[in-house]
């Protein structure tokens, strides 16, 4: 784990500090340049996953009126993308690539190369220093600066002169990404995107940095600039570049390393401590935990809710579940939540969760489905429920190809117009008064106006509903995002409707706003499809599906799951590809050389796939997970100290292999995994096969040892693995059922099962009428038996199991306990 030490060592040596002074870029000198640096924040670095050991003061620097997200995501002024030309003047070779981002830069006079051989020979060969930027297609400065830089003429000669210039999406290339992520967030305190590094030939990083505007300003060095010094340096002085770079690598080494420095479990006092730390964190007004910018933070709900259900009568329980509850509520009310078209923003730029940065992103989709799962699982509240089916709703009209993969990511920016010149945030999705007069102004209820009603719901004012601190570049100015600060029971008093009354008017301005949010231009769509995204969205679905009783969604996760099977497995090799595309005939398609899979699109998959097969009762989907396993075993496991690395060896181009260790926007690979060798060590139930349960259960207590240093120091840092933690402390509760999958008695004691919040459940059901696939013999399920012709539940917790039952009632008894 980094130190105190090794972070000032890594800051000596790329910024300034003796021998080293000379290639400083003087980025992020003081509180001044830190707070304009204007960044795309997103996924991990939201909570500085894998860096948040150099310390929350590097991303949100303290003393400042408002935080880096607040200040400067939002910024858009007249350098936001524009309409390119019909017919571009300049082609580069990312015009034979697939990613969506990537080709956003086709047409740029920058000589760019993707990240390949090609463009790393070339550099040797030419002995130039290797200009590496790395953003996505939603990212907003990713634009700005590629508006400002990129498609400068001028800069873009400097470039091409001296430099060999490659582009990386980052989420088509996350190893690579956070290779030099770690190395940003060390040397210059902070990180984001666009990220942009210069390597050596042999491509260790040696200076970089975030956003560089184009010339001189804010007492800093702008991009041409620093172009034209670096190579002149380079050209003097090559030694002091090499040199700088293998110490740099020596301390990125350093820093990386996840030591086993015992030999124990944490127990129960480190997810005690964990609770408190979010119970002392917790924003009681509008929920969620610390303070604006806001994000939903679902592995931090999925572990308390974890908490509250091994003891319902708990106090500290209680509380948990409170937490996640009001958040889920204040949320779902928030302007984050898009009330006209379904889905959720990124994150809040202030406390209410009232403005959002517009983008959204499918593996937020994803995990709140299962937020909200849980929450209705906990107080079958509709509520709940019905923002689920919303999330489902979103994702599948807007998000998914007809073939059952999903989408990436929706832009923030889109154009107000048809005719504008520029993109706006959240263009999209704003309302002006009038606008909303013009649409609702003439609908009644009786005497009773629409607008008057739905303005009163969803804190509609004249003037705009925005705070100034909210918009610092007043780019919303006199705008309106939705968001419900009262209720429904509120609005209905004061206007004296009733409920079906209330909901009538709701319903039908929501259906005008949405038909004419369809007239409006459309963000841009990432079509790129990611196993690990999907992965994400067959869990939701399937848990989705089982929890509210809904086949239809488990039915789009069978669809899903086939889908990557077909599209993003290799079954010559049994391994998984990163991601496939939509070609522009809508068909699916993938690049000259697929992206092998990394850690985090095997475990997320297994993760769906082990959820499918309890939604579904498919032993097939259980018996590929295994399969799976083995094969993220073989690529990414850490024989010396346990735990898995995100990449595999077969790439020798990325330079250091980093394991996850922070449960961000996303899970870390290690903390799902962890999960998912429980899960499956249940089903084997100590079976003698080399994969079968004790194996994997040693793997994922070598897991939690590999971890414990973060876990007892840091506890907030891995609230999945936390999860986890207490899943191999407690043993999971074992739920086998006998009896035909077709047999209404068998499914009545499944659906009791699947009706109660029962974290670190493993459910399984043994139809005697079925084949078992090829291997699955072996499993608990044969040790199960029918009594007689009547459907039989047996409920096991520690590997001992109750006496068997064959009423529902029973059963819901015995889960209760």
């Amino acid at each position: 784990m980094p130190t105190g030490r090794a972070v000032l060592l890594l800051r000596r040596l790329s910024t300034g500090d003796n021998r080293l002074k000379n290639i400083n870029l003087n980025h992020h000198t003081s509180k001044e340049s830190l707070f304009i640096n204007p960044v795309c924040l997103n996924r991990y670095l939201s909570f500085s996953k894998r860096f948040s050991s150099f310390g929350h003061t590097y991303l949100f620097p303290p003393q400042r009126t408002r935080s880096i997200s607040d200040s400067v995501i939002r910024m858009a002024t007249g350098t936001t993308e524009t309409n390119q030309a019909a017919n571009p003047k300049h082609t580069n070779r990312l015009i034979t690539e697939k990613s969506p981002y990537l080709l956003q830069h086709a047409h740029n006079p920058v000589d760019w190369y993707p990240w390949c051989q090609e463009a790393i020979d070339k550099a040797k060969e030419e002995n130039k220093l290797i200009f590496l930027s790395v953003g996505y297609s939603t990212c907003h400065w990713c634009h700005v600066m590629e508006k400002e830089s990129f498609e400068n003429e001028d800069v873009a000669k400097v470039m091409n002169e001296h430099f060999i210039n490659i582009k990386v999406d980052r989420e088509e290339r996350p190893d690579l990404d956070r290779v030099y992520m770690l190395f940003i967030m060390a040397t210059q305190g902070g990180g984001g995107w666009p990220m942009s590094v210069f390597l050596t030939p042999d491509l260790r990083p040696v200076t970089g940095g975030t956003y560089f505007p184009p010339e001189d300003r804010w007492g800093r060095p702008g991009f041409k600039t620093i172009l034209l010094s670096l190579a002149k340096k380079w050209k003097d002085n090559q030694a002091q570049f090499l040199e700088a770079s293998s110490n740099i690598m020596d301390a990125l080494e350093n820093i990386s390393k996840v030591d086993v420095e015992t030999t124990s479990i944490p127990g129960e006092a480190t997810w005690n401590k964990c609770v408190r730390r979010y119970m002392a964190s917790f924003e009681p007004q509008f929920g969620g935990f610390g303070t604006a910018p806001k994000f939903p933070q679902a592995s931090i709900l999925n572990f308390l809710f974890h908490f509250y259900a091994r003891d319902k009568n708990d106090a500290e329980g209680k509380k948990c579940l409170e937490m996640c509850l009001h958040t889920l509520t204040k949320i779902a009310k928030g302007g984050i939540h898009d009330h006209v078209s379904s889905g959720f923003a990124r994150y809040s730029v202030d406390n209410d969760w009232h403005v959002p940065h517009f983008e959204k992103m499918l593996y937020d989709q994803a995990q709140l489905m299962v937020a909200y799962t849980d929450a209705y699982l906990a107080t079958k509240n509709e509520f709940f429920a019905e923002v689920v089916r919303d999330i489902v709703k979103y994702v599948n009209r807007d998000l998914r190809h007809e073939l059952g993969g999903y989408y990436s990511a929706e832009d923030a920016d889109s154009y107000p117009t048809f005719d504008a010149l520029q993109k706006r945030e959240g263009a999209f999705c704003v309302w002006e008064y009038n606008e909303l007069e013009s649409l609702l102004g003439h609908k009644t209820i009786g005497a009773l106006s629409y607008l008057e009603i739905f303005c009163d719901y969803f804190s509609v004012e004249e003037n705009g509903n925005i705070s100034p601190d909210s918009d610092p570049h007043e780019e919303l100015t006199n705008k309106n995002v939705l968001i419900i600060y009262g209720s429904k029971e509120e609005t209905m008093s004061k206007f004296g409707l009733t409920q079906d009354q209330f909901n009538e008017v709701i319903s039908d301005c929501i259906n005008i706003l949405y038909e004419e949010r369809l007239k409006r231009p459309r963000p841009h769509l990432d079509t790129k499809i990611l196993c690990s995204w999907n992965g994400l969205i067959l869990a939701g679905l399937s848990q989705a599906g089982q929890g509210l009783g809904e086949k239809n969604f488990v039915e789009d996760a069978i669809k899903t799951a086939q889908f990557i099977k077909e599209y993003l497995f290799d079954p010559n090799t049994n391994t998984l590809l990163h991601s496939c595309y939509k070609s522009d005939d809508g068909n699916i398609v993938q690049t000259n050389q697929p992206i092998q899979g990394f850690l985090d699109d095997y475990a997320f998959l297994i993760k769906g796939l082990l959820d499918l097969y309890e939604a579904s009762l498919d032993l097939n989907w259980l018996n590929w997970a295994r399969e799976l396993q083995m094969k993220q075993n073989e690529l990414f496991w850490d024989d010396q100290n346990g735990g898995y690395f995100t990449c595999s060896t077969e790439d020798n181009t990325v330079v250091l292999r980093l394991k996850e260790d922070q449960d961000g926007a996303e899970p870390s690979g290690n903390s799902v995994s962890c999960h998912n060798l429980l899960r499956l060590a249940a089903y084997a139930d100590k079976s003698a096969m080399s994969e079968g349960g004790e194996l994997e259960k040693e793997m994922a207590k070598k897991i939690l040892m590999a971890f414990s240093k973060r876990l007892n120091d840091t506890p907030t840092a891995l609230p999945e693995m936390m999860s986890a933690l207490m899943f191999y402390n407690d043993s999971p509760t074992q739920v086998l059922i006998a009896g035909g999958c077709s047999d209404p008695r068998t499914l009545e004691l499944v659906r009791v099962v699947r009706s109660r919040l029962l974290p670190g459940r493993v459910l399984a059901v043994s139809d005697p009428a079925a084949d078992a696939p090829a291997g699955m013999s072996d499993i608990l399920l044969a040790r199960v038996r029918s009594a007689g012709d009547v459907p039989t539940a047996y409920v096991c917790r520690r590997y001992a199991c109750s006496l068997p039952v064959t009423d529902s009632k029973q059963l819901g008894d015995l889960l209760d306990e």
